[in-house]
This record gives C-alpha cells, sequence and structure tokens, in this order.
C-alpha cells in the first residue's frame, strides 16, 4: 500500500472541471515552460535548461519546430511586447532579453528573473529568490525602479485589462494585489507553490509549480475558487489564445495543453 499510492500520484490522469475539455496539442518538449505568441501567431516555447542550455523555440501553425535562440539559462518567462518577444532568465544575475527586428537586446538585469508582465505603459519582472524583487521597467527612459524587495520566492507577476497588478509568492502559497500605497492586499490564499499567474476577463488564473496533484486554478470575479484542471504534474505557463480557449505547458509531462470552455 505504501508503494501504491506514490505510483498513482503519477499515473493519475488529467482532469477538467465539467464546462471544460482539454487536449494534447504538443507533445514531447523537454522542459517546456514559457510561451508566447507573436502578432503573427507564432508559438513560441521555452525549455528551462540550467547554465546556458536553455532554448526558445518557434512553432508555426504547420507544426514545425525551429530553434530560434540557445544559450538561455533557465528561460522561464516570455511575454509578447512591443512588437516582439521578451525572455527571462531565472538561471543567475542576468538580463531579460527583447528579441525583435532580427536582433536581441537586453532590457535589463534581473537575479532569477521568473514571469514578466506589462501593462501597455511598464515591463515589469518578478525574481524568484529567497529575497527577491519585483521590477518596473520603463521603455521610454531605460530605467529600472524596485517597486518590492524582501519577496519570498516571488514567481509570477500579472497585469489586468484594466491595470491592476497582482503577484505571488510561491512558498506563502498567497497572491497579493499591487497597490500604490505600498500596502498590498492578499487576494487569494492556500495555494499549493503558486508559480504563474494570468488575469483575463474571466478572473484571475494561478498555475501550481508541484511535482505531483498540481492544479490550474480560476478566481472568478465574485470571488469563487474554482479548480479547472487537477492531477497536473509542474504546470507552467497559461497563455490565452482566444476567449474561452487557452494553452498550458505541462512541464512535468513534456507537453502543451489546449483547454477549452464549452
Amino acid at each position: 500500500m505504501a508503494l501504491a499510492l506514490p505510483a498513482w500520484r503519477h499515473l493519475a490522469a488529467v482532469t477538467a472541471a465539467s464546462g471544460w475539455g482539454y487536449q494534447v496539442y504538443y507533445d514531447d518538449i523537454e522542459r517546456v515552460s514559457a510561451l508566447a505568441k507573436d502578432d503573427r501567431s507564432n508559438l513560441y516555447v521555452t525549455q528551462e535548461y540550467r547554465n546556458g542550455n536553455g532554448t526558445l523555440l518557434k512553432l508555426p501553425a504547420d507544426g514545425s519546430v525551429f530553434q530560434v535562440m540557445q544559450g538561455l539559462s533557465k528561460p522561464d518567462g516570455l511575454l509578447a511586447y512591443r512588437g516582439g518577444i521578451a525572455i527571462s532568465q531565472e538561471g543567475g544575475n542576468l538580463p531579460v532579453l527583447w528579441m525583435h527586428a532580427d536582433k536581441t537586446t537586453s532590457l535589463l538585469i534581473g537575479q532569477g528573473v521568473e514571469q514578466l508582465a506589462s501593462d501597455g505603459r511598464y515591463l515589469y519582472a518578478i525574481e524568484d529568490q529567497a529575497s527577491g524583487r519585483l521590477l518596473r521597467f520603463d521603455p521610454h527612459s531605460g530605467k529600472t525602479v524596485i517597486l518590492r524587495d524582501g519577496l519570498n520566492e516571488a514567481e509570477a507577476i500579472t497585469a489586468c485589462p484594466d491595470g491592476r497588478l497582482f503577484y505571488a509568492e510561491k512558498k506563502r502559497g498567497w497572491v497579493k494585489r499591487l497597490n500604490e500605497d505600498g500596502v498590498d492586499e492578499t487576494v487569494w490564499s492556500g495555494l499549493n507553490e503558486p508559480g504563474y499567474l494570468l488575469c483575463t476577463e474571466e478572473g484571475l488564473w494561478a498555475s501550481e509549480d508541484a511535482t505531483h496533484m498540481a492544479r490550474l486554478l480560476l478566481l472568478d470575479n465574485t470571488g469563487t475558487e474554482h479548480v479547472v484542471l487537477g492531477h497536473l504534474r509542474s504546470p507552467q505557463t497559461l497563455l490565452r489564445v482566444a476567449p474561452r480557449h487557452y494553452l498550458l505547458a505541462e512541464q512535468g509531462r513534456d507537453r502543451i495543453l489546449e483547454l477549452n470552455r464549452s
């Protein structure tokens, strides 16, 4: 019996909430982590290897795969940004890169940067450290401002369509709203290692970066929590591709899931 439970946790199939369906969108992408689509609807995917072994892949709609960048260290964040793609690296004191117009430039330097977000004006980056920071980069002045520090493994940051900003601290299992007065409000707690956030018209989404029994959760606009997918293994980025249509990187199974609401 002692061996049965771990085996069940490892092999249990993904479950979906009523009204939601999923299928495998792309399989066999080792260490799949971050997802983003450019303004031509090309899908970009990172492989989160350490020590300069990480890659950025391009997956056109025809099913082909192209490696467009290598030499990355734990690329864990992608964002469609100012006509290009911004790329974070968690593997040390490394630049956030911006790939655009057939060139790549550095935007800011961070220590263990994970998720990226933008409110249409600024770029936000959050550091996964024992005492991490939330950074704001101004593309017009080139300056970086520290908005928060002393965060405990803060992996996730998201900007809502109405401009609100939320961030998560993984070890504390909570999500907070960033407030201008410096007193941030806890809006969600009791999560199991929240590693990614996304804010849409449906509410606030969170994926749990746990090895087994992880969930994809939705906190809707009434404040009700929904377990949309269960029995996931290390889910990472959730990408909205159309209303009620999402892609989810499931790193623990080396695949991307397609999620639809009926």
